[in-house]
């Protein structure tokens, strides 16, 4: 009877380039899993997602625009949006590693730099002051020396709670309808057919009139250049 064949491992014989391209595709991998919560968390995402979820709430239209439309339509915003601070990382990091004229950790840093600089002109002092006293004991004494893990959600927060302002102001105008149509029904006695029936159609109205969705949009994007 055959013995097994035997099998013998040596660590130094490929040499030490392999393995570093084993780690480059575990570091790209890991990067491209993240990409979704890097997108969401460091740009615009956030406060024209939130924003939009708003205006369909306030018209109170179930599901219409779909939630693949309004997804959709915040990746575009936010691709416009961010289009000069992409601009900069492509000139500045990718273009010049590519090149072989920066080195990985150079061209991280200076996108970790364009990206800061957006998200610190979007920050509320309190906020970054809060998650920067938590990060450290003695405060930057530079907004642009916050570290990224602080910056993060304080410009997080920042971004819900402008969406929320925003939301608000976009609701006042639909509860008035909501009020209105309830107490004239009220009034007319035809209290078992639903308000939110008849307010519909005039919210509807009152959205296209205004052209709703150009003031919306103008508003989120020039709030945010």
């Amino acid at each position: 009877m055959n013995g097994l064949p035997s099998v013998t491992i040596n660590p130094g014989a490929g040499g030490g380039e392999p393995v570093a391209t084993v780690l480059q595709i575990v570091f790209l991998l890991t990067v491209l899993t993240l990409a979704p919560a890097i997108l969401i968390l460091t740009t615009s995402f956030t406060r024209i997602t939130v924003v939009l979820g708003f205006v369909r709430n306030a018209l109170a239209t179930q599901q219409m625009p779909p939630n693949q439309v309004l997804i959709g339509l915040a990746l575009f915003l936010t691709f416009f949006v961010m289009a000069p601070v992409f601009g900069a990382i492509n000139e500045q990091a990718l273009q010049p590693y590519l090149a072989g004229e920066l080195d990985a950790g150079t061209a991280l840093a200076r996108s970790e730099a364009q990206l800061k600089g957006f998200m610190l002109k979007h920050t509320r002092e309190k906020e970054l002051a809060l998650f920067a006293s938590m990060n450290s004991d003695e405060p930057p004494a530079r907004p642009e020396d916050v570290p990224t893990l602080a910056l993060i959600p304080a410009f997080v927060i920042s971004e819900l709670k402008t969406a929320f302002q925003i939301g608000f102001v976009i609701f006042v105008p639909f509860l008035v309808i909501d009020m209105v149509v309830a107490s004239t029904l009220m009034s007319m006695g035809m209290l078992m057919l639903p308000p939110m029936m008849i307010s519909l159609p005039f919210k509807i109205v009152l959205f296209v009139l205004v052209d709703g969705w150009y003031l919306v949009i103008r508003s989120l994007v020039t709030g945010l250049q």
